[in-house]
């Protein structure tokens, strides 16, 4: 499609909120975040991270959904059959937690309801809130496939969690036994290890005497949690401790229930810690179930699901376990059998999701053996398709952690999830473990089955995500066209919960790597470098900057503050400057447009011969586009916005939107033909380049320029490779700098831009005299002159004010401008600026480490810097020499 300028007027300012709705409208309209499906094209794909259906996007997936969509449309413009698949997470803690506190206000719980009654309000909240998700993503302009949008607990999600599950029930890989799991007292539920945060917290060491049923003594015990007292089924010391060889073997009577119990020897005991000997609580404690397992001792539980000390906790029983700590400590008191108590910081466990301190807790629950699988993964990661991490050093984060991994708690005691596929007979207790419900006992035949109670941990549904939401385990097309994905974006805070589960899960059941590369950036954090969170009040709401500032400053804010691995502090004062860049852009596009009268799309000519001006634009951006370009495709999204930033504000809008002037407004029909084209042409590439950071008021502005196509989504990526004029770059950035120096002095000197000067000029070689020779009528346009001398023989005239550029010295005659005794000073403080800028690079010159190990186009660089810093110094020197001696 071929339009002119003619057809519609832009407005005089920018109104996001006028803009964004329709255009985002416009694109679903006409599909195009749909994949083309070309077979022919290389194919780029990111599923995203599914956000928890538990209420409304938060600035963290702000972040990471827009550095994913900057990939996604660069991507598409380059001509990649794309695909960004979105979805979202059933987060069963999570959404049962906030449904369940919903039900608290009307004095109900999920069991006044049942099950079925419970899931189907479940459903409904997740219908609400999905919606509410769906919305935002329309707000930050996400360009998502909604065609293809999934769900953890969709059918087709679940028939591959239930063969997951199978499968790995049937290669011995998942099982079922009793062990010392997480408890959240106040989910009622098991916890795998990562969902345990462990805070400092300071507590006490209380040091307890056992005293020995034979009378002959007594031994000390030192325990943190003296309300366990009651489950205690030994006292164990190291074998090789002195002090308590002739111990081993005896045994002692357990204060409060009078109970006799062993001293036994065990390696783990650290004798170092309070007296060396430890009480041995195998319900309770995942080291005292070890213990107890290789000296066979029995397991005691004398706390309940609830929090609450049950009936094996003698007279404490039905009293919370921190309340019975306290009567215990009493009691023991009183009895003489607690002799000190120690203050002691110590690592504790709570609950990520409700806070609680998480109870070690013995329980039947269902658990994945991780050693198979951690060592299939470490073996991937040094092959030659090993995944890439962004930034590298999570490769050893990552590395770390599954060498030492530990069998994986998949079990939860709740109602909202994937309900786990496994029958108990109640004739045989066998198990049938099956994809679909079975109708009689695998072992006897008996039809008395009933299916598990429990739910899989939400992480076992999510480590399938890269592939299940393609169509696995079914062989579909789109599973064998955009499979393994290209780059998962996410924060480095779920390396653990998600990441390396799903490197599990994809190797294990596709043989293949489920991404090529995983990118990681840190969190956003409040303007003092807080985390943001609820109970602080600090969060920020992104459809709240949507709604003062639009879309386009959030996106291009918070990925040009995002660096690979790093944290970011949210500032509103950036937020402002993006709104500022995009008022200038529009600004510029205007001025623009209103030149373009009548100008057709088919009149864009770039062939024949280009002024300087021209040239030096053009070139300049063609490296914007390879610099840009290099830099997303590293992911620094960072120096990718910089380097647009500084092309357009500072060489686009405030230097050649002022030279092509001269020629839309001169009489030369042909140079303003031309000037047009170059205006239009450079307007439109940077547009394109600018569309992944702000999309919304690039379609707009794009939408009015004349163009061909249907939107600037699907238009071609930059690339300008034919624009080479090296030559014109450094004509354009001399006579920018000559400006520059001229305006710097009228500055110093406080003489007015409309007062007329006269300008000296001597240049130190004939090609830096050409230059500026050819740029007079730029000079004197800019400059404000009366009078130009440009002459390599320039004698040094005096009483003047001068600077240097690269190449010449230029002097502005003083008579009736500046006081010669500011001058002096000036030029002092100039000298000592090169005098500074000389000794640090020859410095770095000199250091012989950074000679062998910088790259060759570094150190070159530098040299240059110093033959450039040493000409200038000089020329200062020479010239308050001269100032000094009249």
């Amino acid at each position: 499609m071929s339009k002119s300028i003619k057809e519609i007027e832009m407005s005089t300012k920018y109104d996001p909120k006028s803009v964004e709705a329709k255009q985002y409208q416009f694109w679903l309209d006409r599909e195009l975040f749909k994949p083309p499906g070309n077979q022919t094209r290389e194919k780029f794909s990111i599923v995203i991270p599914p956000p928890n259906v538990t209420g409304m996007l938060h600035i963290g997936h702000a972040l990471d959904f827009t550095l994913q969509d900057i990939l996604i449309r660069m991507k598409r413009m380059q001509g990649y059959d794309t695909l960004w698949l979105p979805g979202m997470d059933h987060a069963g803690i999570a959404t049962q937690t906030k449904v369940e506190e919903k039900l608290r206000e009307q004095n109900k719980s999920r069991h006044d309801l049942g099950r079925e009654k419970f899931l189907e309000l479940v459903w409904e909240w997740k219908e609400e809130y999905a919606s509410v998700i769906r919305e935002q993503w329309g707000k930050m302009g996400f360009s998502l496939d909604y065609s293809r949008e999934r769900f953890t607990m969709d059918e087709g999600l679940s028939k591959a969690v239930r063969k997951v599950f199978v499968d790995l029930y049937n290669k011995g890989l998942i099982y079922r036994g009793k062990y010392i799991i997480n408890w959240d007292p106040v989910a009622q539920t098991a916890l795998s290890d990562i969902e345990v945060i462990h805070k400092e917290v300071t507590g006490k060491i209380y040091h307890l005497r056992y005293p020995l049923v034979d009378a002959s003594g007594e031994i000390v015990v030192a325990t943190t949690r003296p309300e366990t007292i009651m489950g205690d089924t030994a006292v164990a010391v190291h074998p090789d401790d002195e002090r308590y060889q002739h111990l081993i073997g005896k045994r002692v009577r357990l204060p409060i229930v009078n109970r006799e119990i062993p001293i036994i020897a065990d390696d783990y005991v650290d004798p170092t810690f309070g007296s060396g000997a430890v009480k041995i609580t195998p319900a309770h404690d995942p080291n005292d179930f070890e213990v107890g397992q290789r000296h066979h001792l029995a397991q005691v539980l004398v706390i309940d699901e609830r929090g609450v000390m049950n009936q094996n906790a003698a007279h404490f029983q039905g009293m919370d376990r921190f309340e019975c700590r306290k009567q215990i400590i009493k009691e023991l008191k009183q009895d003489g059998n607690l002799l000190k108590t120690e203050e002691h910081v110590h690592s504790v466990g709570h609950s990520e999701r409700s806070g609680a301190v998480v109870e070690p807790y013995l329980s039947t629950q269902w658990f994945v053996k991780m050693q198979p699988l951690a060592d299939q993964a470490i073996e991937w990661q040094k092959s030659d398709q090993a995944i890439r991490f962004v930034p590298e050093r999570f490769e050893k984060v990552y590395l770390q952690w599954i060498e030492n991994v530990r069998d994986w708690c998949i079990s939860r005691q709740l109602w909202w999830g994937h309900r786990i596929p496994a029958w108990h007979c109640t004739d045989c207790q066998e198990l049938t473990v099956a994809m679909e419900e079975p109708t009689k006992c695998s072992h006897c035949g008996s039809s008395q089955l009933k299916q598990d109670e429990d739910v899989l941990d939400t992480w076992f549904s999510s480590a399938l995500w890269p592939f299940s939401t393609l169509g696995w385990p079914d062989e579909t097309a789109d599973l064998k066209r955009y499979y393994p994905t290209n780059v998962l974006v996410t924060g480095y805070d779920i390396i653990y919960f998600w990441v390396a589960r799903m490197i599990f899960s994809g190797l294990e059941y596709t043989d293949e790597r489920p991404f090529q590369d995983v990118l990681m950036h840190g969190i956003v954090r409040d303007e003092n470098g807080q985390k943001m969170s609820k109970s602080l009040g600090n969060g920020i709401d992104p459809l709240e900057v949507i709604d003062q500032y639009g879309a386009d400053s959030l996106r291009y804010m918070i990925s040009t503050g995002s660096t690979p691995g790093q944290d970011q502090r949210f500032r509103w004062e950036r937020v402002e400057s993006a709104r500022n860049f995009i008022n200038k852009i529009w600004n510029a596009s205007r001025f623009v447009l209103m030149n373009l009268d009548g100008f057709q799309y088919e009149e864009i000519d770039l062939s024949g011969e280009l002024g300087v001006a021209d040239q030096w634009v053009l070139h300049r951006l063609r490296e914007t586009a390879e610099e840009v370009t290099r830099h997303l495709e590293e992911y620094n999204f960072g120096e990718a916005g910089r380097k647009l930033y500084d092309f357009v504000w500072d060489e686009f809008c405030d230097w050649y939107i002022e030279l092509a002037k001269f020629y839309l407004y001169g009489d030369d029909d042909q140079a303003k033909q031309k000037t047009k084209s170059v205006l239009c042409y450079v307007l439109d590439q940077t547009l394109r380049l600018l569309h992944p950071f702000m999309p919304f008021v690039t379609e707009e502005i794009w939408q009015h320029l004349p163009h061909q196509g249907e939107s600037i989504v699907v238009a071609d990526w930059p690339s300008g490779a034919q624009f080479d004029y090296p030559q014109a770059v450094a004509q354009v950035h001399l006579l920018i700098d000559i400006v520059r120096q001229v305006r710097s002095i009228r500055a110093e000197a406080e003489v007015l831009g409309s007062k007329k000067i006269t300008l000296l000029i001597r240049p130190s070689d004939q090609t830096t005299y050409a230059y500026i020779k050819q740029g007079e009528t730029y000079l004197q346009r800019f400059c404000n002159l009366d009078k130009l001398e440009i002459a390599l023989n320039l004698p040094t005239p005096e009483k003047t004010m001068s600077a240097v550029v690269s190449g010449a010295e230029i002097f502005v005659p003083l008579a009736g401008l500046v006081d010669l005794d500011l001058e002096i000073e000036r030029l002092t403080k100039e000298l000592k600026k090169w005098n500074t800028e000389v000794e640090r690079v020859q410095k770095k010159l000199a250091n012989q480490r950074f000679i062998e190990k910088a790259p060759a186009q570094i150190v070159e660089a530098e040299r240059a810097k110093e033959q450039d810093y040493l000409e200038k110094q000089a020329k200062v020197k020479a010239r308050l020499a001269q100032l000094q001696s009249e």
